[in-house]
Formats: C-alpha cells, structure tokens, sequence
C-alpha cells in the first residue's frame, strides 16, 4: 500500500465550550475520492482547513509528505487583493504549471479573465475560485461546498472535470447526486470523531443507520446491566466487604460510562402550518413577456399550475428563474401578456439570499417579530424556545444574535420562520443552500406531504428528482419549456444534458452596423482558443514522454524476481505504471478531440 499523502493524527480542538474534536483521524492517499459528512456544526469545514494547514488544532499530529501539492477552496473566496480574474487564477499556479491552464478553465466556466475582482456575484466569484485551485493540477484537492453558487451546467462541468482529475480529493458538499458520482470512500465527523467507510457516499446512509442502531443496542445493554447491579445494591445479600465494594466500584463506573457517552444529535422536526386550501387553478399565464435593457429574459412564456402541483424552475444563473418566479406570483409587473391566480391563496416564500434576517436581532426576536415569547405555528401558541429546539437551536441561543449564525444555522432558522406560517403556496428558492444532508431529507418528505402547492428554485439534481411533478427548463433567449417530471426526466425528454448557455448582451442596432461588423463576432468563435492551440503543440510531445514512462515502468515490473527483491518497490511501481497508463490516455483523448476541432475549422 502507497504511504499517505496526508494525514491528521488524533486530532483535538475545543473551540470555546464546545469540544469539537476528541482524537479525529483522516489519512489522504493517492487517488483517493473522499466525501467528507456530517450534521451542520459537527466541524467538516474546520477539519479541512487543519488538513490544509490553515488551523493549528489542539493537539495531535499533521503530516505532509515532503513534495506534495495542496489546494484549499474555501467556502468564501477572497479576490480583493487582485485587479482581475486572469491574475487572481495566475497567482495560484506555482513553478513548472501550465500558465495556459488557468485561462482555459475560465473559459470552460463561461468567463474571459478580464472582469474585474470588484464587481463579480457570487457565481462568478465561485468559478474563479474553482480555476484557481484546479489550474496546479496538485497532488490534493481539498474542496468545500464546491457547488455553491454554481448553476447545473456549470456542477455537470465540474463533476465531469474532477473525474477526469488525477487528483486526490477531499470534498464537502450537500449535494447529495454530486457526491454520490465522485466520492470512493467517506468519512464521517460526528461527535468528535472521524469514522471512515472505503464505499462512496451511496452507501453512506445505510453504514450510518447500522452504526447508531449498534450504539442504541449498546446503550440498551448498558441501562439494563446498571439496572440488575443498582438491584442488588437494595436487595442483595451481603457478601465479604471486598467484594461489595469493588461491585459498588464497577457500579459507578457504569454510571459513568452512561453519562459520558455522547448520543447522536436528535432529527429537525419539519412541519408546516397549513392553511385552507385554495382553490384548484393555482395561476395560470398566458404570452408572458419580460425585458431588462432590451433583453428577453421571458419571451412568450405560458402555463397553467394547479393544487399541489410541485413546479422547478432549472437554467443557468442569469437565465431569469427568479423572474419567471415572481413574475407567476405577482411580485414584479410583466411588459406583454396575460396572468390570473385562484383565489384563497396563502403564499409564502423563502429567500436565498437570506436578506430578510436583522444581524442585530436575537433569534427569538426574528422568530415571534420582536413580539414576546411565543409563537404562532398551525394556529396554535409555542413557546419559541420549544418551537426552535425543532430545528436543532440550543435554548440558550434563543438569545444570540442572528450575527454569530452559520450559513447551516441560518438556512435553518429562515425554515422554521417561514414554516410557521400558515400557507397552500409555498415559494422557496433556493431552500437546500447551506442545509446539512440530513436536514434536506427531512425537508424533502416534508414538502412530499405537504398538502399545498410548491415553486421551487433549485440546482440540487436528487432535490428536483425526488419532488418535482414538472420542470420548466430555460432553453435560451427568454425561451422556457415544461417538461413532465424530475430533473432526469426532463433530460431524457430533451435529448441532451443541461448545457451552458452564455446570455449574450443587448445587440447594437443592426440596422446601422455594417455587414462586416454584424459578421465579426461569429468569425471570432469558429476558432480555437490560445489555450487549445498551445495544447495542440505540447501534447504530442507529452503523449511520447509518457510513452517511454510506461515502456521503462513495464519493463521494470517484467522482472521476475522484481517482487521478491523489493515487494514494496514493486507495489509503488505498479501504482505509477497505472496512473501513467490513466494520463497517457486522457492526453491521447484530449489530442484527438482538439485535433477533429482543428479539421473542422478548416485546419
């Protein structure tokens, strides 16, 4: 077995009153596919950032083998300190990189490199982050939330070029389909400690579910053998004096063990408050049309929803999912067209950019709207201290200010406000963003039962599949389409993956440009870029050096005796013959490809 690239010893960190590791362990070796779990709290995102060297914990032991190459995606990227996008993806790259790679990357994820630091959302923030630390090509990808912010074409892209990476990865993410596609192994942070299972996270829940009903076994066995001794301390006969007391002695010690032993965090309990039901024709729209600056981000559009119909809204970021939104629901005015809604409708939405929470105010005072201590759920007065326990608050944060809340703790809290309200429509954009795995289980059979009407905005492709009745797809300049069914049935029905679509930027007045000039753009993109171009000239060559590499590998390994000499010599050949065999072919297919675009240009 190859030696470790990295790996975290008996690792301790107590952050305040909270113990947060009590001897984690995480060993990183090559090739290695990690997912990296657990409740929002448990510490995923703290322990990454020891592997990266980011946090020096406690106690324990980190180690690096001499030469290996990091990289750390931090859940907020920092560009302020670089005027463009081009030099922050540049300063990550170090001695011997590639410097054609960076801008190859921006280019698959739809940016040029010259937009400027200072004026990027959060999408684009994200993907420079992502070219950054995939341009080194290292030896360790250590990724948290990799997905936030990034629309579905741009999650398919990044999964299709991680697997593809000869990276080891270490990843954190509640994108359930995302991990399930790309993850080898899992490790799992709960109550201080780091189990790790050599299966991808589709088998996860299952290993999880057999480990807690184990340890309730245990408990079970335990409670039951205090009870027997806690007997015959009333009503047993006396025996010699020595014997009583080492019982007595073995009788604390269990007592002990019980009260130590740490149990899982109970489940959120998500319901929500209903209202009447409305009426069957929940809104129906006829020839919608909505334009920014001249641009068509609705064009066209008509549908007719119904009671308990449950309708995505999928497309790139930029593609106008929000606007067709509001635009269903009344919020915003549309410029053409015709829309109704039934009557007796209850809506009530959740916002993704969670702008409706006072930094300053307490959590109780955000749940009760600063109005005492109770709250009003299904019609019915709780307490708020009880109503938040629901959500997995500790009483004691009721009192804490929205401010010291974790993007999880946030998501969490707008849930329980939102689901207090009485509602048969609800709106919920982006609803699975900072949520832990477990939490968005329990919101999904929530919403499964939830007798009402549901809009939803997701990129979460198992969210959709699991409670979507239809999608409605953008399919470019302010076209959409409903398709019947999931996310994967949208798909089949398209023919095609979700592929990115640039919206392009108002057009000048053809009118009165000149026919070369209408013409210039399109000759512009029948092109191959700089980056293909330069790897077009050196692939050649690393496809014969790689060559070689395997020839002298294999010849190597032919030696009968080779094993017997060095078994671990050996062993680590073979790892190398493989994974130089893995690069010769990518490299193989990459020149194949770029040389078919190069005919087809006309050479």
């Amino acid at each position: 077995m190859a030696p470790p690239l990295l790996h975290l010893k008996d690792i301790r960190l107590r952050i305040g009153a909270t113990e947060l590791y009590d001897g984690a362990e995480m060993m990183v070796s090559p090739g290695d596919r990690i997912g990296l779990v657990g409740r929002n709290g448990s510490g995923k995102s703290t322990l990454l950032k020891i592997a990266a060297g980011l946090i020096e914990p406690d106690g324990g032991e980190r180690f690096v083998q001499p030469g290996i190459t990091t990289r750390y995606l931090p859940q907020e990227p920092d560009l302020s300190a670089y005027a463009t996008i081009l030099d922050y993806v540049v300063a990550g790259l170090g001695p011997g990189d590639d410097p054609y790679r960076g801008r190859y990357l921006l280019e698959q994820l739809g940016l040029t490199g010259d937009e400027p630091t200072g004026q990027l959302s959060g999408g684009e923030a994200r993907r420079a982050a992502l070219a950054r630390v995939l341009a080194p090509e290292p030896d360790i990808l250590m990724l948290d939330e990799p997905t936030n912010h990034l629309d579905l074409p741009a999650i398919e892209w990044l999964e299709s070029e991680l697997k593809g990476s000869r990276s080891a990865l270490v990843l954190i993410s509640h994108d359930r389909r995302f991990l399930e596609n790309l993850t080898r192994a899992t490790v799992w942070i709960d109550r201080g400690n780091a189990r790790r299972m050599e299966r991808g996270f589709a088998a996860f829940e299952a290993w999880r579910d057999q480990i807690l009903e184990q340890e309730e076994l245990e408990r079970h066995k335990l409670d039951r053998q205090i009870a027997r001794e806690e007997d015959w301390v009333r009503y047993g006969v006396s025996a010699r004096r020595k014997r009583n007391v080492r019982r007595m002695a073995d009788l604390g010690a269990l007592r002990q063990a019980r009260k130590t032993g740490k149990r899982a965090a109970g489940d959120v309990r998500l319901t929500a408050a209903e209202a009447d039901a409305s009426s069957r024709l929940v809104f129906e729209a006829k020839g919608l049309v909505k334009a920014f600056d001249g641009r068509a981000v609705v064009d066209g559009f008509s549908t007719r929803i119904l009671r308990g119909d449950r309708v995505a809204f999928v497309g790139p970021n930029g593609a106008g999912k929000t606007t067709l939104l509001k635009l269903l629901i009344g919020e915003i005015e549309a410029d053409q067209g015709f829309r109704r809604q039934g009557h007796n409708l209850e809506i009530v939405g959740l916002d993704q950019k969670r702008t409706t929470l006072d930094e300053t105010a307490t959590l109780a005072e955000v749940m009760t709207d600063g109005r005492g201590e109770t709250v009003i759920v299904g019609g019915e007065a709780r307490h708020v201290v009880s109503y938040m326990r629901d959500f997995l608050f500790k009483p004691e944060q009721a009192r804490q200010p929205v401010s010291v809340l974790s993007g999880g703790e946030r998501a969490r809290l707008l849930l329980a406000k939102a689901l207090a309200k009485p509602s048969n429509v609800l709106v919920l954009d982006e609803p699975t963003n900072d949520l832990d795995l477990e939490t968005l289980d329990l919101l999904q059979e929530m919403l499964s039962d939830y007798p009402g009407t549901l809009l939803l905005v997701s990129h979460d492709r198992d969210f959709l599949d699991r409670l979507a009745t239809s999608v409605i797809m953008s399919e470019g300049e302010g076209r959409w389409v409903e398709y019947a069914g999931g996310y994967s049935d949208m798909l089949a029905q398209r023919g095609a993956g979700v592929a990115a679509r640039v919206v392009d930027k108002p057009a000048r007045d053809t009118a009165k440009a000149k026919p070369t000039e209408a013409a210039a753009p399109k000759t512009a993109k029948a092109r191959l870029t700089m980056a293909e171009m330069h790897a077009l000239k050196t692939l050649p060559g690393e496809i014969e050096a790689l060559t070689k590499e395997i020839a002298k590998l294999t010849a190597k390994l032919s030696d009968a005796d080779y094993y017997a000499r060095d078994p671990k010599g050996a062993q680590a050949t073979g790892q190398a013959l493989e994974a130089a065999q893995g690069r010769l072919s990518a490299a193989e297919e990459r020149w194949l490809e770029l040389e078919m675009k190069r005919e087809a240009l006309g050479g």
